[in-house]
């Protein structure tokens, strides 16, 4: 079977011939013999821009840089890396013009597309007009984006905080649950990120990512993990473990439960069905406020929905949100009702930065774009299209071990052994390296750094996701 060919086949899914195939594919597992047919390298889809001559200084220059003046903890990806000097829509340039497509968005982060025109503009006019001054004063911009950013969430979530990122975000989350409550314990996943400061570190719960500092009050449930959890997809039976942590972890009463709808930095783990109202009504049952984390699953980016927590029927008592808010802009907020946010005023609650008129100019541009775009629309199209590709490469490489998420936030997972689920971590490393030599950029994530993580800009279309599963499906060919 030739390159072309194989292609033809999975653009054509409805033709009786791929039906066929597809069937012997999922009755037989992949074969040595049949893993190493002949693949062509893939094309990357047209865009009509060239980016102009670099003239900046060069990747080992700015490496040198990096290692004698930045914090030696700071990584990059790739034997080689990357430097990335511009972007436009889903796509990126390095220093010497070659266009890679950007289907890890800056970690879930950009999405309305690299400068986009309406979001740039947002920028330079509030920028000329007023980069700062304080939330002491009056301005509009905070204001105008509060309402906005209010009118795209349900039931009482209504008085929005402004912070500068998702840590941040969840830190004055959590403190506010605790104020409110009067309680301190605090319910987490295992598996969960959150950020890492001192108390979101505490709800963080990967060993990779917490330091030995005190961090009290927090206990994490069982994971709900469709793929490697204890109870499969049975969401019901997961988050009885948290009604047990309450029984036998602590007072009876709790401040908050605070969880993702689908882990990110955990490896896009997407909560088993019918967890959250569970774990929500063990949670208020015992006084305390749940908390949705939508860093990384808001704004659209499932496709479904505009908040990944609503795929669950859940309405919570705080939602925190930052990447995709601002396409890049450093900015992140804290919602919550009225009687809630009243808890703040017992004291002097004040963030510099939070609100900046720069950062809320461009936080309302971005809720433009998606409206006026229909970003949340094609999210879910092509989304639906990428994961249906990638679960077709799923049948044809024993590798893969899972495909899953929502949207344009998923995750393929890798694994040397499928019965035994054992990651495949060096693999990981390869497929994205040879990946990056085609054109495609994409994340990895999980506690084994052993899952791929595909989070594009919304605007991403069907050329992009052929091209990044043909480059998948070649670069897995070839290991």
């Amino acid at each position: 079977m030739t390159g072309s060919f194989a292609t033809k086949l999975v653009v054509r899914r409805s033709s009786p011939l791929h039906r066929y195939l597809c069937q012997r594919r999922i009755s037989q597992p992949a074969t040595a013999e049949r893993r190493k047919e002949v693949l062509m390298a893939p094309e990357m889809p047209p865009f009509d821009y060239v980016p102009p001559p670099y003239t900046g200084p060069s990747g080992d220059e700015i490496m040198a840089k990096r290692k004698e003046y930045l914090s030696p903890s700071l990584p990059h990806f790739y034997q080689t890396p990357l430097n990335v000097v511009e972007g436009r829509k889903q796509y990126l340039y390095d220093d010497r013009g070659r266009r890679y497509v950007d289907a890890f968005g800056g970690i879930a982060t950009v999405c309305c597309g690299h400068c986009h025109p309406d979001v740039v503009a947002a920028i330079v006019e509030q920028t000329k007009k007023l980069q700062h001054s304080t939330v002491l004063y009056l301005n509009h911009v905070i204001a105008d984006f509060a309402q906005a950013l209010a009118s795209n969430l349900p039931g009482k979530l209504k008085v929005v905080f402004f912070t500068n990122s998702g840590t941040e975000a969840n830190e004055l989350a959590m403190m506010i649950a605790r104020l409110y409550t009067g309680c301190h314990d605090i319910i987490s996943l295992r598996n969960a990120y959150h950020g890492n400061a001192a108390g979101t570190m505490g709800a963080t719960a990967q060993s990779i990512w917490k330091f030995n500092v005190v961090q009290s009050g927090v206990h994490h449930a069982v994971n709900p993990d469709p793929y490697r959890g204890v109870f499969g997809s049975d969401g019901e039976k997961y988050a009885r473990d948290v009604q047990d942590i309450i029984n036998f972890g602590t007072s009876g009463n709790v401040a908050a439960f605070i969880s993702e709808s689908i882990q990110g930095v955990g490896g896009i783990v997407e909560l088993a069905p019918g967890y959250l109202p569970a774990a929500y009504d063990s949670v208020r049952k015992a006084g305390g406020l749940c908390i949705a984390d939508e860093v990384q699953a808001g704004f659209a980016r499932t496709g479904s929905h505009f908040w990944g927590f609503e795929a669950q029927g859940v309405v919570p008592d705080i939602v925190t949100m930052a990447k995709s808010i601002g396409n890049g802009i450093p900015l992140g907020a804290v919602v919550t009702t009225p009687e809630i946010a009243q808890v703040l005023t017992r004291r002097s609650d004040f963030n510099t930065f939070g609100g900046n008129p720069v950062c809320t100019a461009a936080g309302l541009a971005v809720l433009k774009v998606i409206e006026k775009e229909k970003l949340q629309e094609n999210a879910f199209e092509v989304g639906s299209y990428l994961k249906e590709r990638l679960n077709g490469l799923k049948y044809k490489y024993e590798l893969i071990g899972d495909v899953r998420g929502r949207g344009m936030m998923l995750g393929v997972e890798l694994v040397s052994d499928r019965e035994l689920k054992t990651p495949a971590k060096a693999e990981t490393l390869q497929v994205i390296d040879q990946m990056k030599e085609l054109g495609v950029l994409i994340g990895k994530g999980g506690y084994y750094g052993n899952v791929l993580r595909v989070t594009p800009p919304l605007c991403f279309n069907k050329e992009d996701a052929d091209f990044l599963t043909d480059a998948m499906d070649y670069t897995l060919s070839r290991m």
